[in-house]
């Protein structure tokens, strides 16, 4: 859901069910659009306190590639590294379905074109 939005900068909220779905975590974050090559997400608000992210695309011999980068942040010592253990899988696995769709609506659309 976007909050407030910008001419190349939205504030948006999501919410993923956590716990086996009985809990929701909200995540807020600003979402900064480099067109045409690059996004960038930063945590607002969320289960840890730091993360930024980074969508690039860049051109090589045989096509445009995205290329993602990531670094999750936490703190309290090793209560943080232990909790920044859990949310990790789930963050890396939520980023790898989004590319996955990604690619395949973009192969779909590409195999669409005459």
């Amino acid at each position: 859901m976007v909050l407030e939005r910008g001419s190349d900068l939205v504030l948006a909220a999501h919410r993923t069910p956590v716990a086996g779905g009985r809990l929701t975590a909200t995540t807020v974050e600003t979402v900064r659009f480099t067109r045409p090559e690059r996004v960038d997400f930063r945590l607002v608000r969320g289960p840890v306190p730091a993360v930024t992210e980074t969508f690039t695309l860049v051109e090589r011999g045989d096509g445009t590639r995205p290329v993602y980068e990531g670094r999750l942040g936490t703190d309290l010592w090793w209560v943080g590294q232990w909790w920044g253990g859990l949310v990790a899988p789930r963050w890396e696995a939520t980023v790898a379905a989004s590319l996955a769709a990604i690619r395949q609506e973009a192969e779909r659309g590409s195999s669409s074109t005459p």
